[in-house]
């Protein structure tokens, strides 16, 4: 396998990861709402949601996840010399911390059917940023490589999240 299908196959299964992760964390502020309805409304709708989360975390996001990693780790065996570069580096500690996030969510599933909601719906609106934020880095980190200044990298990072802050705050205003 050339490279370049290496590349294009962990760009694939990265998008369908993030894919996956902005969309799971959707469904738990679904799934937490539906706790404030009625409780025939509460039970149908939470069944659904732990059906929903289930078979988009292990048939999407989950396998996603590992061939992300699988062809990451492949791409890397080909070039070992990226690992020195500072930008690669940096990129992988962005993905050990999308893994965590990865695992808060799947943490968050379990829980979730049992019936233990420890999120507020603010708190998941957040959390579900937090993939956003690393897809904007990881996405900067690749495409400039060295070339990225990392004072405008920086100041660009926390603009966006400060973007992404006002515009939830405006989101829960407007929703009351």
């Amino acid at each position: 396998m050339t490279f370049e299908t290496i590349k294009a196959l962990h760009i694939i299964f990265v998008v369908s990861w993030f894919a996956g992760l902005f969309y799971i964390v959707r469904l738990f502020i679904y799934h937490l709402e539906a706790q404030e309805k009625d409780d025939v409304a509460k039970k149908i709708l939470s069944d659904q949601f732990e059906i929903m989360e289930k078979r988009l975390w292990w048939i999407i996001t989950t396998p996603a996840m590992i061939l992300t990693l699988v062809f990451g780790t492949w791409m890397i065996i080909e070039r070992p010399g990226y690992l020195d570069q500072g930008w690669m580096q940096i990129k992988l500690i962005f993905v050990a911390l999308l893994l965590m996030y990865h695992f808060i969510c799947q943490n968050t599933i379990f829980n979730m059917a049992k019936g233990l909601f420890k999120w507020k719906s603010t708190g998941l609106r957040v959390f579900n940023e937090v993939a956003t934020l690393a897809l904007v880095a990881i996405v900067f980190l690749v495409t400039m490589k060295n070339s990225l200044n990392w004072i405008s990298a920086t100041i660009g990072f926390f603009a966006v999240a400060i973007g992404l802050m006002v515009a939830i705050k405006m989101y829960k205003r407007l929703r009351k």
